[in-house]
């Protein structure tokens, strides 16, 4: 009985120490589409900027305060989407310190996530531009080249 407490014991920690580099079970998950989804969280982003922009135009109602509030915490939800990708996907699992372009891939994820920051904090469309650049400055520092996608606004 003893003999097979052990046995499971060591199993189920060896099992946890063979795991640990990702959170989940490798192969789940893709990087592509880790960036389309920021992409469209970005695109979310500059539309309820847009619409924020375009209530703020003529008399105030309370419909407008009502659809203005439901357009920034859209804009707030979207933004934390792409921090919590920059920092549970790319941060903790996939950018490698060991990786001769670490510190390249590195900078790149934290201005991503300083992006996603100010388009909390501003209304101004100026900012989910930046944003967008600084996602595809990460796919570059990421993958090495030059991103593909079919993204317009």
């Amino acid at each position: 009985m003893m003999r097979s407490a052990l046995s499971l014991a060591f199993a189920c920690a060896f099992t946890s120490l063979a795991m640990a580099h990702c959170q989940v079970p490798c192969g789940i998950y893709g990087d592509q589409l880790r960036f389309e989804q920021m992409l469209e969280d970005e695109h979310t982003i500059a539309k309820a900027q847009a619409q924020i922009n375009e209530m703020t135009d003529g008399e105030i109602t309370a419909q407008k305060v009502n659809q203005m509030a439901r357009w920034v915490a859209a804009k707030e939800d979207h933004a934390t989407k792409i921090q919590n990708t920059i920092a549970a996907y790319f941060m903790a699992q996939r950018i490698k310190a060991d990786n001769k372009d670490y510190v390249k891939q590195l900078t790149a994820a934290h201005a991503v996530m300083v992006a996603a920051m100010k388009c909390k904090q501003s209304a101004d469309p100026a900012t989910a531009k930046v944003l967008e650049k600084k996602i595809f400055d990460l796919y570059r520092a990421y993958e090495g080249k030059e991103p593909a996608f079919d993204h317009e606004h």
